[in-house]
């Protein structure tokens, strides 16, 4: 199965993530991170609902934590280990990205999914790891199967509660919030 590194910046936007890893639920890709990207993304994420919903810090922490822990529970093969002996070895213009290529190296990733190329030049990059941003991935991966496309973004509503969120909005979040036109595309042919 093709196996993708997400990088934090992929994992960070919730819909985006939420529709990234539902595509993997049903096995249309395997997707990898490490510890590192985890622990930024925990950071973030706890940052995000401070400054963006006034949560409290220590129930930020707490829901930040859960995220991380659903995502360790529910792809409990994705977090790559023995990244770190990679860590610092291409040469890239921000050296705090190197854990990405590490982890995408020793995954056995074929792409890293990002939405920060400038730090990712193609030259750095070992052969055979793409550089892709979210849209193209997404639009590649269901490309593949997009009834089943359609099944995780289904899946998907069906898990968004509180508030309810029809396909339609979903689809429609995915197309004007993140870019995934090709993606919408495919499934909505299959709909």
């Amino acid at each position: 199965m093709f196996a993708a590194l997400l990088d934090t910046c992929v994992l960070w936007p919730s819909r985006q993530r939420d529709f990234l890893l539902s595509l993997a639920v049903v096995n249309l890709y395997r997707p990898l991170w490490s510890s590192a990207i985890l622990d930024e993304l925990q950071h973030h994420e706890i940052e995000k609902l401070i400054e963006r919903h006034g949560v409290p810090r220590r129930q930020a922490e707490a829901r930040a934590a859960h995220l991380v822990e659903q995502m360790r529970t529910h792809f409990d093969d994705a977090e790559v280990r023995n990244w770190k002996p990679y860590d610092g070895t291409f040469g890239l213009p921000d050296r705090d990205d190197e854990h990405v290529v590490a982890a995408a190296v020793a995954g056995h990733a074929g792409a890293i999914v990002t939405e920060n190329f400038k730090d990712f030049p193609q030259d750095r990059i070992p052969p055979g790891i793409e550089i892709l941003a979210p849209s193209e991935f997404a639009a590649n991966t269901v490309a593949v199967a997009p009834e089943l496309g359609l099944e995780a973004v289904v899946t998907l509503t069906r898990r968004l509660r509180n508030p309810t969120v029809s396909l339609d909005e979903v689809l429609a979040t995915l197309r004007d919030r993140y870019g995934m036109d090709e993606a919408v595309d495919l499934i909505d042919e299959v709909r």
